[in-house]
């Protein structure tokens, strides 16, 4: 038998020490009076999916962040089940299920607004060099195919980190720690299953969920997990745009948006996402108001509100969006067209990146051009912004701006005053607003030379 074949069975026998990327694990099963899980914090769902497939014969254990987040006496936001019934099996059992995907395919099984999703164990570590039909790697290093079933053991050691390696058993209320994920949880620290760098170039996403968990969690990234993340940055370039603009929602709409950003900055990810904002800012622009806006989009998550992800991308992007207007307005153009220009060309470089959907690139660039159509309040011009359907997002956008330190010269206090009085104290704040224009133009007129 080929050493390469036996290497491979050998490394997933049950009970026996695990191999991957040169680094071995044993399985540690932690009995229930060594945890704190207790099956009261787990959604009924959840637990009817597992006992259904437990009692139908298969094998079905609660993984990954559920686990990891009841370990750390947090609720998880979602119970995912891995299993070794197939997708099609798991169907069978569940009328109130669905399949999902193509390649691999997953089960939703709903039970009103709660969807538990259930994944057949994936196939695990395999070397690069076997050609495996099922499993190839492009010349980025990236994995192209991935859709094999396994064991156990195998479906763990394929998981990125440790801490997601866990896995709970229902039957008899044991913890499965395939890669001392327990250990780093209790050191509050995140490290990669594998070689760092072999899993960062299989999918480069990797990185950014090494930032996500970080920030969510509070974990240090464990030295060699972190330090491949800036020289593999570039590698996001090779990712399609559409997946990045679904990981950009991840990283800043989970409530840790500035301490993402912060880590981003500091492993060299940012400019990878957004090079037109990078570069703006190594040429000076400041990024308190990227700082600013994620720090009101994390208080209002926490406060269980919405948030809109045009408002966000509007903010990511002013600083390329304010060098790129001044360029053009100091080249001659008006205003306002270079405004207009300048959003265009700011968001058609961006979406090469990341792309942004119209849904949200309409909305904000109607922020962005808001922006000084607010300083014009004379007349009826204030009462028509206020009944635009985008003023709400472009007022709240300039107490942005104002909270980062940038000077308006209290425009954000006089539209707040504005909305809070009756039609005949509007009219009077605007007749203000005019006449103070008036006096400022008298002084700014040259005085007459007699000749």
């Amino acid at each position: 038998m080929p050493k390469k074949l036996v290497k491979k069975l050998l490394s997933f026998i049950p009970g026996k020490p695990a191999v991957t990327a040169k680094k071995r694990y044993t399985l540690k099963v932690i009995p229930r009076d060594q945890h704190c899980i207790s099956r009261k914090d787990i959604s009924e769902p959840a637990k009817k999916v597992l006992n259904r497939l437990n009692n139908a014969g298969y094998d079905a254990y609660l993984v990954g962040g559920g686990v990891r987040d009841l370990l750390l006496g947090q609720h998880p936001k979602d119970f995912d089940i891995a299993t070794n019934a197939t997708p099609e099996e798991v169907n069978q059992l569940f009328r109130n299920s669905r399949l999902i995907g193509r390649r691999f395919r997953i089960v939703h099984v709903l039970f009103g607004r709660e969807v538990i999703e259930v994944t057949t164990f994936r196939g695990g570590q395999v070397e690069q060099e076997e050609t495996d039909t099922e499993r190839a790697v492009n010349e980025h290093g990236h994995l192209v195919r991935d859709n094999v079933y396994g064991s156990k053991e195998e479906d763990a050691l394929r998981r990125d980190f440790t801490v997601n390696a866990l896995y709970y058993c229902i039957r008899d209320f044991t913890v499965h720690d395939y890669a001392d994920g327990v250990r780093d949880l209790e050191a509050r620290q995140l490290r990669l299953i594998g070689d760092p760098e072999t899993r960062y170039r299989e999918d480069p996403v990797r990185m950014l969920r090494a930032i996500r968990f970080a920030a969510k969690l509070d974990f240090a990234i464990a030295e060699e997990s972190a330090a491949p993340i800036p020289e593999l940055a570039g590698l996001l370039e090779h990712i399609p745009p559409a997946r990045l603009f679904e990981e950009i929602l991840k990283l800043f709409g989970a409530g840790y948006g500035e301490k993402t950003y912060v880590q981003m900055q500091h492993y060299g990810l940012f400019g990878a996402l957004f090079p037109t904002t990078q570069a703006a800012l190594d040429q000076g622009e400041e990024d308190d108001i990227i700082r600013q806006a994620l720090r009101n989009t994390d208080e209002r998550i926490h406060q269980g509100k919405s948030v809109t992800p045009y408002f966000l991308f509007a903010a990511l992007l002013w600083p390329a969006l304010k060098r790129e207007w001044q360029r053009l307005e100091d080249n001659g153009e008006a205003t306002y067209p270079a405004l207009q220009l300048a959003a265009h060309r700011v968001i058609d470089r961006q979406v090469r990146s990341i792309a942004i959907p119209r849904r949200f690139s309409v909305p904000m660039k109607e922020i962005w051009e808001m922006q000084p159509r607010l300083t014009r309040r004379q007349g009826k011009r204030a009462e028509m912004l206020v009944e635009h359907p985008r003023f709400r997002a472009a007022y709240d956008f300039l107490l942005v701006r104002e909270a980062a330190g940038e000077h308006t010269e209290g425009l954000g206090e006089w539209w707040t005053q504005y909305q809070q009085q009756n039609d005949g104290e509007r009219r009077k704040m605007t007749s203000q607003v005019a006449n103070d224009g008036q006096r400022r133009r008298r002084r700014r007129r040259k005085p007459r030379v007699d000749q």
